[in-house]
């Protein structure tokens, strides 16, 4: 779960609906200067679909006794985080194994980034097991698509590092806009046709509905994102209330329109 705060107070919006507007922004991604991405289908899936070993934390959030919130996506123990990501690619299997293959890849990407998980002995032998099964899955699922005909162009280690860096990339501009995006934002790194370049975010008239975008990467003149949350009434001290509340919570629909310069 991660919070949006707005005059009203903190709105919570889960993990799979973030990834949905992660999904949303691979769907219209891509022109002369960005280029396109493939297998698309797969690759818009798994960007839609690369946080869904949340679906059974969202189901029963838990308490953060220091903010009186559900525990963010950040503020989860790593135990916790790990047992999460490790039933993940199991979910995503179903949708195929292009798919399954991107979201086991992002989850060992998050922790080959992030390396918090170190400072800690428990954390390093929980986190080091997660790594040592999901690059063994990995390792089956891509000789298995390297094998089929339709899926072996798109299974090369150069295609599928292209691939997982854009579902990355989505998932953080998800992340920045589903929060509210207060002020200007760069994002580095972002990878074109010839060469990688800086995505500037900027709030157009101070609002969290409109965002500039440059250069502009996607192929329409305009893009809007629609995700749903709900409204935290109140700080809590007890789980059980905390999770009745949040059932009854209302619905607070958002948008976020991208614009060009």
């Amino acid at each position: 779960m991660l919070f949006r705060e707005d005059s009203e107070g903190p709105i919570g919006i889960t993990q799979p609906t973030h990834a949905w507007v992660a999904g949303q922004l691979a769907r219209a991604w891509g022109n002369e200067q960005f280029g396109a991405f493939a297998p698309w289908e797969p690759v818009c899936l798994g960007a839609e679909q690369h946080d869904i070993g949340w679906l059974t934390w969202e189901k029963l959030p838990t308490l953060n006794p220091q903010t009186g919130r559900p525990h963010s996506f950040m503020e989860v123990p790593t135990a916790v985080h790990v047992d999460l990501w490790s039933g993940a690619k199991q979910l995503a299997l179903p949708f195929g194994r292009y798919v399954a293959l991107l979201v086991s890849l992002h989850g060992t990407g998050l922790y080959e980034r992030y390396r918090g998980w170190q400072n800690s002995a428990e954390g390093a032998r929980l986190v080091e097991g997660f790594l040592e099964r999901e690059y063994a899955f990995q390792s089956i699922l891509t000789a298995s698509l390297i094998d089929d005909p339709y899926y072996a162009p798109y299974a090369t280690a150069e295609a599928i590092a292209d691939n997982q860096r854009l579902i990355a990339l989505w998932d953080l501009l998800s992340l920045k806009l589903c929060g509210g995006l207060q002020e200007e934002h760069q994002v580095d790194n972002v990878p074109t046709i010839s060469n990688t370049t800086t995505l500037t975010l900027t709030p157009v008239a101070e609002t969290t509905t409109q965002v500039r975008v440059i250069p502009w990467p996607f192929q329409q003149p305009r893009v809007t994102l629609t995700y749903e949350g709900r409204r935290l009434r109140q700080n809590f001290t007890d789980e059980a209330e905390m999770r009745s509340e949040l059932e009854r919570a209302p619905w607070v629909t958002m948008t976020t329109t991208l614009k060009p310069a």
